[in-house]
C-alpha cells in the first residue's frame, strides 16, 4: 500500500480465512445458552456462477459431497443449501468451509459472495449468522416480515458472539439477504 493509498482513504482488502468459519460452532453454543436462538440445521454458501465446464463440474462435486441443494436468487446468484441434523452444527461448519474450500481451491475464490448458518427461536424468528468472504468478517442478519429487519435483535447477537467471531464493525456492510436459502 502506497502513500497516494493511505492519503485518499484507500485500505487493502482483507484476506478470507476459512478457518473463520470453525467459529461458528462456539457461536452456536453461545447463542444457545444466552439466548433462545437455535441452530436450525440449515447453512448455504453464497457465489456467482460463472460459464464453462470446469465451474458446472464443481459445483456439481459439491451437491454430492454435503448432499446440498442448488437454487438462484432474483438477482442471479447461487446458493447450495446444506441440510444437518440441528445437533449436528460441526458437521454443517465443516460442510460449509468444504464448499468455501473447494471453490477456493480450484480458483473460483473470487466468485465467493458470503455463507450463512440459519437460527430460530421459539417463536420462529429467523437470524443468520453471515460470513462475507471478501470483508473476512461475520455480521448477524434478523429478517422480519415485509422486507424489515430486527436490528435490536442484530445488535444482541454482535454482542453475544463478539468473542466467537471476528464480527463486521462497519454495520452499512452488514447487506441483507432477503430470502436467502437456509433462513
Amino acid at each position: 500500500m502506497g502513500l497516494l493509498d493511505v492519503l485518499l482513504g484507500r485500505s487493502k482488502p482483507v484476506r478470507p480465512d476459512l478457518d473463520q468459519l470453525f467459529g461458528l460452532s462456539s457461536a452456536a453454543i453461545t447463542l444457545e445458552a444466552a439466548s433462545e436462538l437455535r441452530p436450525t440445521g440449515l447453512g448455504s454458501v453464497c457465489f456467482a456462477a460463472v460459464e464453462g465446464g470446469a465451474f458446472a463440474e464443481i459445483q456439481q462435486d459439491l451437491r454430492a459431497l454435503v448432499g446440498a441443494e442448488a437454487s438462484q436468487d432474483s438477482y442471479g446468484y447461487t446458493w447450495l443449501l446444506a441440510r444437518r441434523e440441528p445437533t449436528e452444527i460441526i458437521d454443517l461448519v465443516t460442510d460449509l468451509h468444504a464448499v468455501n474450500s473447494a471453490l477456493e481451491e480450484r480458483g473460483f475464490g473470487p466468485q465467493l459472495l458470503c455463507s450463512l448458518l440459519g437460527f430460530k427461536d421459539a417463536a420462529g424468528h429467523s437470524l443468520a449468522l453471515v460470513y462475507l468472504y471478501k470483508r473476512g468478517s461475520f455480521y448477524p442478519f434478523a429478517p422480519l416480515p415485509g422486507e424489515k429487519r430486527d436490528n435490536a435483535l442484530e445488535l444482541q447477537v454482535k454482542a453475544l458472539v463478539a468473542n466467537d467471531l471476528r464480527v463486521e464493525n462497519d454495520l452499512s456492510r452488514w447487506f441483507p439477504v432477503w430470502g436467502a436459502p437456509g433462513l
